[in-house]
Protein backbone atom coordinates (compact mmCIF):
# COMPACT_ATOMS: atom_id res chain seq x y z
CA UNK A 1 0.00 0.00 0.00
CA UNK A 2 1.09 3.38 -0.98
CA UNK A 3 0.91 5.78 1.46
CA UNK A 4 0.55 9.59 0.04
CA UNK A 5 0.66 13.05 1.15
CA UNK A 6 -0.80 16.25 -1.14
CA UNK A 7 0.43 19.64 -0.59
CA UNK A 8 -1.77 22.18 -2.19
CA UNK A 9 -5.04 20.18 -2.02
CA UNK A 10 -7.37 22.59 -2.00
CA UNK A 11 -7.13 23.29 -6.05
CA UNK A 12 -8.22 21.66 -8.98
CA UNK A 13 -5.47 19.37 -9.57
CA UNK A 14 -5.38 18.32 -5.50
CA UNK A 15 -9.19 18.01 -5.42
CA UNK A 16 -8.76 15.58 -9.25
CA UNK A 17 -5.78 13.93 -7.03
CA UNK A 18 -7.97 13.15 -4.37
CA UNK A 19 -10.68 12.19 -6.18
CA UNK A 20 -8.77 9.37 -8.29
CA UNK A 21 -6.75 8.30 -5.07
CA UNK A 22 -9.74 7.75 -2.43
CA UNK A 23 -10.46 5.02 -5.22
CA UNK A 24 -7.07 4.03 -5.61
CA UNK A 25 -6.73 0.28 -4.87
CA UNK A 26 -3.31 0.54 -3.87
CA UNK A 27 -3.29 3.73 -2.16
CA UNK A 28 -4.38 5.21 1.74
CA UNK A 29 -4.02 9.02 1.83
CA UNK A 30 -2.25 10.07 5.30
CA UNK A 31 -3.00 13.50 4.96
CA UNK A 32 -4.06 16.14 2.40
CA UNK A 33 -2.71 19.63 3.53
CA UNK A 34 -4.08 23.01 3.13
CA UNK A 35 -3.18 25.64 5.60
CA UNK A 36 -6.28 28.07 4.79
CA UNK A 37 -8.85 24.77 5.04
CA UNK A 38 -7.68 23.33 7.90
CA UNK A 39 -9.80 21.07 9.33
CA UNK A 40 -12.82 21.55 6.75
CA UNK A 41 -13.76 18.23 5.68
CA UNK A 42 -12.15 17.90 2.02
CA UNK A 43 -15.79 17.28 0.75
CA UNK A 44 -16.73 20.87 2.18
CA UNK A 45 -14.24 22.14 -0.68
CA UNK A 46 -14.24 19.53 -3.40
CA UNK A 47 -18.08 18.41 -2.97
CA UNK A 48 -18.23 16.04 -5.76
CA UNK A 49 -16.18 13.97 -3.20
CA UNK A 50 -19.57 14.03 -0.71
CA UNK A 51 -19.91 10.14 0.51
CA UNK A 52 -16.60 9.42 -0.86
CA UNK A 53 -14.45 10.15 2.29
CA UNK A 54 -14.29 11.43 5.58
CA UNK A 55 -10.78 13.19 5.04
CA UNK A 56 -10.24 16.89 6.72
CA UNK A 57 -7.85 18.98 5.47
CA UNK A 58 -4.70 19.89 7.75
CA UNK A 59 -1.98 22.65 7.92
CA UNK A 60 0.67 19.75 9.29
CA UNK A 61 2.93 18.07 7.52
CA UNK A 62 3.73 14.52 8.71
CA UNK A 63 6.33 13.42 6.11
CA UNK A 64 7.43 10.69 7.98
CA UNK A 65 4.19 8.78 7.44
CA UNK A 66 4.31 9.08 3.23
CA UNK A 67 5.92 7.16 0.94
CA UNK A 68 5.23 9.66 -1.59
CA UNK A 69 4.03 13.65 -1.84
CA UNK A 70 2.66 15.05 -4.32
CA UNK A 71 3.14 19.45 -4.73
CA UNK A 72 -0.35 20.78 -6.13
CA UNK A 73 1.47 24.87 -5.39
CA UNK A 74 0.85 27.78 -8.35
CA UNK A 75 4.31 27.73 -10.72
CA UNK A 76 7.23 28.75 -9.03
CA UNK A 77 6.19 27.60 -5.01
CA UNK A 78 7.66 24.17 -5.52
CA UNK A 79 10.82 25.12 -5.26
CA UNK A 80 10.38 27.90 -2.40
CA UNK A 81 9.27 25.35 -0.61
CA UNK A 82 11.41 22.60 -0.72
CA UNK A 83 14.14 25.28 -0.09
CA UNK A 84 12.10 25.91 3.18
CA UNK A 85 11.18 22.68 4.03
CA UNK A 86 13.12 18.81 4.89
CA UNK A 87 11.36 15.91 2.87
CA UNK A 88 13.12 12.46 3.92
CA UNK A 89 15.11 11.32 1.45
CA UNK A 90 13.35 8.04 1.28
CA UNK A 91 10.03 9.94 0.27
CA UNK A 92 9.64 10.94 -3.08
CA UNK A 93 8.38 13.72 -4.77
CA UNK A 94 6.05 14.38 -7.70
CA UNK A 95 5.66 18.00 -8.54
CA UNK A 96 2.59 19.29 -10.73
CA UNK A 97 4.43 22.60 -11.22
CA UNK A 98 6.46 23.85 -13.74
CA UNK A 99 9.77 24.49 -11.74
CA UNK A 100 11.79 20.95 -11.98
CA UNK A 101 10.67 20.53 -15.75
CA UNK A 102 13.89 21.43 -17.31
CA UNK A 103 17.20 19.95 -16.55
CA UNK A 104 19.57 21.08 -14.58
CA UNK A 105 22.30 20.55 -12.65
CA UNK A 106 20.88 22.09 -9.67
CA UNK A 107 18.05 19.26 -9.18
CA UNK A 108 17.62 15.64 -9.77
CA UNK A 109 13.56 16.06 -11.03
CA UNK A 110 12.89 13.30 -13.90
CA UNK A 111 10.37 14.86 -16.79
CA UNK A 112 7.78 12.25 -16.29
CA UNK A 113 6.64 11.29 -19.54
CA UNK A 114 5.80 7.97 -19.43
CA UNK A 115 5.24 7.09 -23.23
CA UNK A 116 8.93 8.34 -23.81
CA UNK A 117 10.93 7.99 -20.62
CA UNK A 118 8.96 5.07 -19.09
CA UNK A 119 11.49 2.73 -17.59
CA UNK A 120 13.46 6.28 -15.63
CA UNK A 121 10.54 6.90 -14.04
CA UNK A 122 10.26 3.49 -13.16
CA UNK A 123 13.79 4.06 -11.17
CA UNK A 124 13.52 8.27 -10.04
CA UNK A 125 12.72 9.59 -6.73
CA UNK A 126 12.03 12.93 -7.75
CA UNK A 127 9.81 13.49 -10.74
CA UNK A 128 8.33 16.61 -12.70
CA UNK A 129 4.55 16.26 -14.09
CA UNK A 130 4.71 17.59 -17.56
CA UNK A 131 2.69 20.53 -18.63
CA UNK A 132 -0.97 19.96 -19.88
CA UNK A 133 -0.44 21.30 -23.44
CA UNK A 134 3.12 20.19 -23.35
CA UNK A 135 1.66 16.74 -22.85
CA UNK A 136 -0.97 17.08 -25.60
CA UNK A 137 1.39 18.49 -27.85
CA UNK A 138 4.13 16.41 -27.81
CA UNK A 139 1.83 13.17 -27.89
CA UNK A 140 1.15 14.64 -30.72
CA UNK A 141 4.73 14.89 -32.80
CA UNK A 142 7.37 12.55 -30.52
CA UNK A 143 6.82 10.32 -33.36
CA UNK A 144 7.64 12.30 -35.89
CA UNK A 145 10.97 13.32 -34.17
CA UNK A 146 11.96 10.19 -33.32
CA UNK A 147 12.36 10.27 -37.45
CA UNK A 148 13.84 12.85 -37.43
CA UNK A 149 10.93 14.64 -39.28
CA UNK A 150 10.58 17.93 -37.44
CA UNK A 151 13.33 20.02 -39.64
CA UNK A 152 11.00 21.93 -40.54
CA UNK A 153 8.65 24.47 -38.94
CA UNK A 154 6.16 22.81 -36.94
CA UNK A 155 2.62 25.30 -36.82
CA UNK A 156 1.06 24.38 -33.28
CA UNK A 157 -2.51 25.36 -32.31
CA UNK A 158 -3.86 24.25 -29.08
CA UNK A 159 -7.00 25.29 -27.54
CA UNK A 160 -7.66 24.69 -23.63
CA UNK A 161 -10.84 24.70 -20.95
CA UNK A 162 -10.87 27.66 -18.37
CA UNK A 163 -9.76 25.05 -15.54
CA UNK A 164 -6.17 25.28 -16.91
CA UNK A 165 -5.67 28.78 -15.68
CA UNK A 166 -6.26 27.22 -12.12
CA UNK A 167 -8.87 28.11 -9.21
CA UNK A 168 -8.05 31.44 -8.68
CA UNK A 169 -11.14 33.51 -10.13
CA UNK A 170 -9.38 36.36 -13.15
CA UNK A 171 -10.99 38.17 -15.70
CA UNK A 172 -10.02 35.25 -18.54
CA UNK A 173 -11.41 32.88 -16.27
CA UNK A 174 -14.97 34.79 -15.22
CA UNK A 175 -17.75 32.90 -16.59
CA UNK A 176 -19.78 35.73 -18.30
CA UNK A 177 -16.33 36.45 -19.99
CA UNK A 178 -15.32 32.83 -21.05
CA UNK A 179 -19.01 31.46 -21.98
CA UNK A 180 -19.35 31.72 -25.92
CA UNK A 181 -16.08 33.40 -26.52
CA UNK A 182 -12.56 32.57 -27.77
CA UNK A 183 -9.74 34.29 -27.68
CA UNK A 184 -5.67 33.71 -27.83
CA UNK A 185 -2.83 34.09 -25.44
CA UNK A 186 1.05 33.88 -24.97
CA UNK A 187 1.31 33.63 -28.88
CA UNK A 188 4.77 31.73 -29.57
CA UNK A 189 5.68 32.77 -26.17
CA UNK A 190 3.71 29.96 -23.93
CA UNK A 191 5.77 28.65 -21.22
CA UNK A 192 5.32 24.98 -21.88
CA UNK A 193 6.99 25.29 -24.97
CA UNK A 194 10.77 24.73 -23.78
CA UNK A 195 9.99 21.20 -22.10
CA UNK A 196 8.40 20.60 -25.64
CA UNK A 197 11.46 21.76 -27.09
CA UNK A 198 13.78 19.70 -24.66
CA UNK A 199 11.69 16.78 -25.23
CA UNK A 200 11.73 16.69 -29.05
CA UNK A 201 15.25 17.59 -29.13
CA UNK A 202 16.40 14.75 -26.69
CA UNK A 203 14.69 12.14 -28.88
CA UNK A 204 15.16 13.78 -32.47
CA UNK A 205 18.43 12.51 -34.51
CA UNK A 206 18.04 15.58 -36.39
CA UNK A 207 17.73 19.75 -36.06
CA UNK A 208 14.39 20.71 -34.88
CA UNK A 209 12.62 23.36 -36.69
CA UNK A 210 10.43 26.54 -35.00
CA UNK A 211 8.12 25.66 -32.73
CA UNK A 212 4.88 28.14 -33.70
CA UNK A 213 2.65 27.90 -31.33
CA UNK A 214 -0.76 29.49 -30.59
CA UNK A 215 -2.78 28.85 -27.56
CA UNK A 216 -6.45 29.81 -27.31
CA UNK A 217 -8.54 29.72 -24.21
CA UNK A 218 -11.89 27.67 -25.29
CA UNK A 219 -15.27 27.98 -23.70
CA UNK A 220 -15.26 24.55 -22.22
CA UNK A 221 -13.85 23.68 -18.33
CA UNK A 222 -12.15 21.17 -19.29
CA UNK A 223 -10.27 19.52 -22.38
CA UNK A 224 -7.16 20.36 -24.48
CA UNK A 225 -7.48 20.18 -28.52
CA UNK A 226 -4.35 20.34 -30.58
CA UNK A 227 -3.41 20.41 -33.98
CA UNK A 228 -0.11 20.26 -35.08
CA UNK A 229 1.02 21.02 -38.45
CA UNK A 230 4.25 19.22 -40.25
CA UNK A 231 5.68 19.70 -43.72
CA UNK A 232 8.03 17.11 -45.22
CA UNK A 233 10.44 17.06 -48.06
CA UNK A 234 10.68 14.75 -51.14
CA UNK A 235 8.74 12.91 -52.68
CA UNK A 236 5.91 10.67 -50.80
CA UNK A 237 6.58 7.35 -50.00
CA UNK A 238 10.37 7.81 -49.24
CA UNK A 239 11.84 8.01 -45.75
CA UNK A 240 11.49 12.19 -45.55
CA UNK A 241 8.02 11.80 -46.77
CA UNK A 242 5.77 9.29 -45.68
CA UNK A 243 2.69 8.40 -46.94
CA UNK A 244 -0.55 8.22 -45.23
CA UNK A 245 -0.55 4.40 -43.81
CA UNK A 246 3.64 4.69 -43.29
CA UNK A 247 3.05 8.01 -40.86
CA UNK A 248 -0.12 5.84 -39.08
CA UNK A 249 2.17 2.61 -38.53
CA UNK A 250 5.04 4.59 -37.57
CA UNK A 251 2.81 6.43 -34.59
CA UNK A 252 0.89 2.93 -33.81
CA UNK A 253 4.14 1.13 -33.12
CA UNK A 254 5.29 4.34 -31.18
CA UNK A 255 2.48 3.62 -28.93
CA UNK A 256 2.02 0.29 -29.19
CA UNK A 257 2.81 0.04 -25.41
CA UNK A 258 1.33 2.57 -24.47
CA UNK A 259 -1.37 2.28 -21.45
CA UNK A 260 -3.50 5.72 -22.43
CA UNK A 261 -2.22 6.91 -25.93
CA UNK A 262 -3.80 5.06 -29.26
CA UNK A 263 -3.93 6.52 -32.71
CA UNK A 264 -7.40 6.34 -34.06
CA UNK A 265 -8.85 6.07 -37.48
CA UNK A 266 -11.53 8.76 -37.34
CA UNK A 267 -11.47 12.24 -36.54
CA UNK A 268 -11.23 12.59 -32.47
CA UNK A 269 -12.88 15.13 -30.29
CA UNK A 270 -13.02 16.31 -26.48
CA UNK A 271 -15.65 14.05 -25.79
CA UNK A 272 -14.05 10.98 -26.32
CA UNK A 273 -11.82 11.59 -23.30
CA UNK A 274 -13.26 14.43 -20.83
CA UNK A 275 -12.69 12.87 -17.42
CA UNK A 276 -10.32 10.20 -18.41
CA UNK A 277 -6.66 9.68 -18.61
CA UNK A 278 -6.85 8.78 -22.63
CA UNK A 279 -4.87 10.51 -25.01
CA UNK A 280 -6.46 10.28 -28.44
CA UNK A 281 -4.16 10.89 -31.90
CA UNK A 282 -5.43 11.57 -35.31
CA UNK A 283 -3.28 11.72 -38.24
CA UNK A 284 -4.41 13.51 -41.90
CA UNK A 285 -2.21 13.59 -44.38
CA UNK A 286 -2.37 16.59 -47.54
CA UNK A 287 0.30 16.01 -49.97
CA UNK A 288 4.22 16.60 -48.21
CA UNK A 289 2.05 18.20 -45.22
CA UNK A 290 0.31 16.27 -42.17
CA UNK A 291 -1.96 17.65 -39.46
CA UNK A 292 -1.61 15.53 -36.30
CA UNK A 293 -4.93 16.16 -34.05
CA UNK A 294 -4.67 15.23 -30.12
CA UNK A 295 -7.02 15.12 -27.58
CA UNK A 296 -6.59 15.35 -23.49
CA UNK A 297 -8.60 15.99 -20.54
CA UNK A 298 -5.78 19.14 -18.95
CA UNK A 299 -6.73 18.23 -15.17
CA UNK A 300 -6.21 14.14 -15.97
CA UNK A 301 -3.90 13.19 -18.61
CA UNK A 302 -2.69 17.26 -18.48
CA UNK A 303 -2.18 17.08 -14.63
CA UNK A 304 -3.37 14.71 -11.94
CA UNK A 305 -4.33 11.49 -13.64
CA UNK A 306 -0.84 11.57 -15.64
CA UNK A 307 0.89 11.97 -11.40
CA UNK A 308 -0.96 9.00 -10.71
CA UNK A 309 0.26 7.32 -13.74
CA UNK A 310 3.92 8.02 -12.91
CA UNK A 311 3.16 7.15 -9.69
CA UNK A 312 1.90 3.91 -10.37
CA UNK A 313 5.59 3.19 -12.41
CA UNK A 314 7.51 4.87 -9.88
CA UNK A 315 6.27 1.98 -7.10
CA UNK A 316 6.18 -1.08 -9.62
CA UNK A 317 2.29 -1.08 -9.78
CA UNK A 318 0.46 -1.55 -13.25
CA UNK A 319 0.59 1.87 -14.91
CA UNK A 320 -3.49 2.21 -15.26
CA UNK A 321 -4.11 1.12 -11.75
CA UNK A 322 -6.88 3.24 -10.54
CA UNK A 323 -7.29 5.34 -13.77
CA UNK A 324 -9.61 3.43 -15.87
CA UNK A 325 -12.61 6.04 -15.94
CA UNK A 326 -15.18 6.09 -19.44
CA UNK A 327 -15.67 9.29 -21.12
CA UNK A 328 -19.14 10.19 -21.20
CA UNK A 329 -21.20 10.00 -24.21
CA UNK A 330 -22.94 13.80 -24.16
Amino acid sequence: MVRVGILGSAGYTGGELLRILVNHPEVRIIFANSESNAGRPVSEVHTSLEGETDLRFTDELPFSEVDVVFLCFGHGKSGAFLREHEIPANVRIIDLAQDFRLHSVEHDFVYGLPEMSREVIRGCRHLANPGCFATCIQLCLLPLAKAGLLGNDVSINAMTGSTGAGQKPSATTHFSWRSDNVSIYKVFSHQHLLEIRQSLEELSPAPVGSLDFIPYRGPFARGIFCTCAVRFDGDEGTPSNPSAQQLEQMYRDFYSDSAFTRCCNSPVDLKMVTNTNKALIHIDKFGSKAVISGVIDNLLKGASGQAVQNMNLMFGLPEDCGLRFKASAF
